[in-house]
């Protein structure tokens, strides 16, 4: 007999998440033991692989000018995200370098003009299994997308750093679009602390989820907003202003935009829930050489309701970027 989730402090719908869960297991599984034959009708496996390097090479987009980059944003004191802004355009650069040059020496390898490497034949297979290839994961930020959603959102991740660079500061950031979205964080404190001459070290972040839509928002005099975060095991209720139960069969709610407020010497207030944001569902990262998490990004203080902080810690209550629909 299994279990109700309810013996384990969890919501009903996380019988649902687990089912999910087991299903994609189950699939990844048949996909590492087929055998590679022809499919798709009459294309065989080349064909398929072909046709799908073609696609990704008409929507991924050309390198970013580093230069027109760093001339238009110069690194400033001032302005902390200057810096931010050129730096993720380098990390993306080094993603779209290895994959504009990867899927060049697919085509030619397809075509027989080159001998086909090891690589590019794991390349081939992952592409053919919807999979992101190993060689463009190892230079990519984490994600757990099927190859044909991860292009789409690598393109829309581009958009918005293109946009930026062309329109200025937005007044509420996509904080899924970033690569190191730690490094966006940091800048944060640094403009605040260096506009009111205090230590960086004594500074943190408040959270204010705001009534406005992402078009609407304000910018904020210190700190920033945020939008396309996505709660999991509870949601945020817009009438009581704090954490509420999740409706049935609803695994995922968006959060309205965040104001990030940076405060010195913070207390922390009470009736709240620390609750962790993670860039994928998976919850699990490792200590990169930056000191910091590959997936855990920070834990926002939320209004806890009706309920104490430990119900929403039982409850697995947590926020991130990427969600898996």
């Amino acid at each position: 007999l299994n279990a109700q989730p309810e013996v384990f402090g969890l919501h009903a719908n996380a019988d649902i998440t687990c089912a999910r869960n087991e299903t994609a297991d189950m699939m990844l599984t048949i996909l590492s033991m087929q055998s590679g034959a022809g499919t798709g009708g009459d294309q065989g496996r080349d064909q398929v692989i072909n046709r799908m390097a073609a696609e990704i090479s008409e929507k991924v987009p050309d390198l970013f000018p580093l230069e027109a980059f760093s001339e238009k944003y110069p690194t400033c004191y001032e302005q902390s995200f200057n810096t931010v802004l050129v730096q993720e355009a380098i990390r993306y650069n080094r993603l779209l370098a290895v994959m504009h040059r990867s899927l060049r020496e697919l085509d030619r390898a397809l075509k027989g003009e080159v001998v086909t490497s090891q690589e590019l034949d794991a390349m081939g297979l992952s592409m053919f299994n919807n999979q992101v290839p190993e060689m463009w994961a190892e230079r990519a930020y984490p994600s757990m997308r099927p190859l044909s959603a991860w292009v789409d959102d690598l393109v829309r991740r581009c958009r918005f750093i293109q946009k930026w660079y062309e329109d200025g500061l937005p007044s509420v950031f996509w904080m899924a679009g970033f690569f190191f979205q730690q490094a966006f964080l940091t800048g944060t404190l640094q403009n605040f602390a260096r506009k009111h001459q205090g230590s960086i070290d004594s500074i943190s972040f408040a959270f204010e989820l705001r009534a406005e839509s992402v078009d609407r928002a304000p910018r904020p005099e210190d700190g920033v907003n945020i939008h396309g975060i996505f709660m999991e095991g509870a949601r945020w209720d817009m009438e009581a202003r704090a954490i509420g139960e999740s409706r049935p069969k609803e695994l995922f709610t968006e959060m309205p935009v965040v104001w990030m407020r940076p405060e010195i010497n913070r207390v922390r207030p009470a009736g709240v829930y620390s609750c962790p944001v993670y860039k994928t569902l998976r919850r699990a990262g490792t200590l990169s050489t930056t000191g910091h998490s590959t997936n855990f990004i920070i834990a926002m203080d939320l209004p806890a309701g009706a309920h104490d902080e430990a119900f929403w810690v039982r409850r697995g209550v947590a926020c991130f970027c990427e969600v898996v629909l």
